[in-house]
């Protein structure tokens, strides 16, 4: 299955410890280098995310925006 363009998926296995590898295709599309530091957003009912940190500002905006709107209804 060919993933439309600008998307991607990738899995990952947990370890003992809690921890993943983030996959190398995925660390050199969004610049991670070792000792960055990365945020997870969570919300318990749309899941987890790691927005590179290029778009995270733009990403944590409609997030909340979004969240507070749900909360209003």
């Amino acid at each position: 299955m060919k993933n439309p363009k600008g998307k991607h998926a990738w899995t990952v296995k947990i370890g003992e410890k809690g921890q993943f590898v983030i996959p190398k295709e995925a660390r050199e599309l969004f610049d991670i280098h070792p000792g960055d530091t990365l945020i997870v957003l969570a919300d318990e009912k749309r899941g987890m995310a790691i927005p590179p940190k290029t778009l995270f500002a733009q990403f944590a905006g409609r997030v909340f925006d979004e969240s507070a709107a749900e909360e209003e209804k």
